[in-house]
């Protein structure tokens, strides 16, 4: 199999949902800022009564990315710049953030409940956010799979090779029949997700490619625009997500040059 590493990736435009800031427990704690209406249609959540829910629909609908999720908040200690971490649905990703504290991370959220957390570098929960009944129109994803890595500079990619040969990645990333790939980040450390309802019957192939970096200047395959000589990659399988038959499995993948290509799993569905 030869993965062509000379298209040049388009342009795509995250859309940004109108959010209203959740408010912060105590002063040294993270803020989390929340869609209003939260992600959920239900009446479970303090959030019921706004009038508009922001919950996303189908995440595979590439175009504008209309159907990410922008999750953003501030971290209060910005200027000693920690490492903190982001989990969203117990998916831990490192949190990268600015001088001025600010972070900001896309994700396209399944239904049934979801959460988010941040921990400090100690490992202490510092902040959660926990929506029920989230989007029940919609059917949960039998299959999904989820990378992310910790060096924002990095342009990392993420390659499925389904069953039927069909092979979903940025530059083909809907699958004939339904369900392919979404987030393709192209603004920082990830994440992003390959996911389908319906997942064929047979050998799945999960591969992360370290593409190149992006800068002020843009794409570039310069190694010396990497700010640490091993980037990791994390990727996490998730099955039968939020339900009852969920399971998953993560593997941590080193990626030392530009052009690694790694095979993460392969798996029989």
């Amino acid at each position: 199999m030869m993965i062509m590493q000379t298209i040049i990736k388009p342009s795509l435009l995250a859309c940004a949902l109108f959010i209203t800031a959740a408010n912060c427990v105590a002063e040294d704690k993270p803020t989390i800022n929340s869609p209003r209406g939260g992600w959920n249609y239900g009446g479970l959540t303090d959030k019921s009564g706004d009038t508009r829910a922001s919950y996303p629909l189908p995440p595979i609908d590439r175009g504008t990315q209309k159907n990410r999720t922008l999750i953003q908040g501030h971290i209060l200690d910005a200027g000693k710049q920690r490492k903190h971490t982001l989990i969203v649905n117990g998916n831990p990703m490192v949190l990268n953030y600015g001088t001025d504290g600010r972070y900001e991370r896309h994700y396209a959220f399944g239904s049934g409940s979801n959460n988010i957390e941040i921990k400090g570098p100690d490992g202490k929960s510092l902040q959660r956010v926990q929506y029920y009944e989230a989007n029940t129109q919609q059917l949960s994803p039998q299959l999904r799979v989820i990378c992310s890595w910790d060096a924002p500079e990095a342009e990392v990619d993420l390659h499925i090779i389904t069953p039927d040969g069909q092979h979903a990645f940025f530059a083909a990333p809907i699958l004939n029949g339904g369900g392919g790939l979404d987030v393709d980040s192209v603004d920082g450390p990830g994440p992003e997700m390959f996911t389908t309802i319906a997942p064929k019957h047979g050998a799945y192939h999960v591969f992360v490619n370290y593409w190149g970096n992006y800068g002020a200047s843009g794409y570039n395959f310069d190694e010396g625009q990497r700010k640490q000589p091993i980037i990791t990659a994390r990727v996490t399988l998730v099955f039968y997500e939020n339900t009852a038959k969920e399971k998953r499995e993560s593997f941590v993948i080193p990626l030392r040059k530009i052009g690694d290509l790694n095979l993460v799993k392969s798996f029989m569905f």
